[in-house]
């Protein structure tokens, strides 16, 4: 190894040994400062490094839901709180206030449900002021075939901010249904009613009060309550007004269909 064997001189055999050996040197060094380098970034990624975040060990759930996912009942339409009742006792829907009391004319019955009592007329709370009323009217079907009544509903919204009474008596909030071929009224709440003519309930703030009435298709006339007219209504579209003074009117219309 000290004496090359060669037909060139031994300087040259020795200079290549250098030069091999200084590549070899450089290699190595190039290797473990790579691998150096290499294992310091590793730290500062929080692979092993004290400085990083530590891993996550378990996950916790959130507390469960305490109610439905969907409040609305399917339909898009809310319902009465309560069926047809006796006497023209009318309905409310639960946890909104109370709905129309009095009676109704012949051939109109209220709905009954949980609505709560009447308050008197001398009750301290403040009547409600028109300004701060909203009636809407609506029939629950656009069409009714010959064997269905009609079912409609009332709602007066209290949008003020302060608790009051609303006075939904049979004469103070009129519903009058009109044949539209004729523009002849066929029936009114305000024709013969069972009870009083005024009826005061609670309605609180930003809350709601909701009557149903079912139409029997029956006749009524104010001069004959003893014998209503005879006959039932035919098929055609009818009109449905709301009045109350004070209020604007509200509207809605259904078909009576024909077999």
């Amino acid at each position: 190894m000290r004496n090359p064997v060669g037909p060139l001189p031994s300087s040259i055999y020795w200079r290549r040994r250098a030069v091999l050996a200084s590549v070899v040197a450089l290699l190595a060094l190039l290797a473990v400062w790579t691998v150096s380098s290499g294992g310091g970034r590793s730290s500062t990624n929080g692979k092993g490094g004290d400085k990083g975040p530590k891993p996550v060990t378990s996950i916790t759930p959130g507390p469960a839901g305490t109610g439905p996912a969907i409040s609305q009942a399917p339909g898009g339409r809310a319902e009465s709180g309560g069926g047809a009742g006796k006497n023209g006792e009318p309905g409310a829907t639960p946890g909104t206030g109370s709905a129309s009391g009095g009676g109704t004319g012949s051939g109109g019955s209220g709905g009954t449900g949980g609505a709560p009592p009447q308050v008197p007329a001398d009750s301290p709370l403040p009547t409600c002021a028109p300004g701060g009323l909203q009636w809407e009217v609506k029939s629950v079907k656009n069409e009714y075939e010959t064997s269905e009544k009609p079912r409609l509903e009332l709602v007066a919204r209290n949008v003020s901010g302060t608790t009051c009474k609303v006075d939904l008596g049979p004469k103070q909030a009129v519903l009058t249904i009109l044949q539209a071929s004729t523009s002849k009224a066929v029936w009114s709440s305000a024709d013969c009613p069972s009870g009083a003519g005024n009826a005061f309930f609670r309605v609180p703030a930003q809350g709601e009060t909701k009557q149903s009435l079912e139409w029997d298709r029956k006749f009524s006339a104010p001069d004959q309550c003893q014998t209503p007219p005879a006959g039932a209504a035919a098929p055609d579209t009818y009109v449905v007004e709301v009045k109350s003074p004070g209020m604007p009117v509200a509207r809605t219309s259904f078909v009576l269909k024909q077999d």
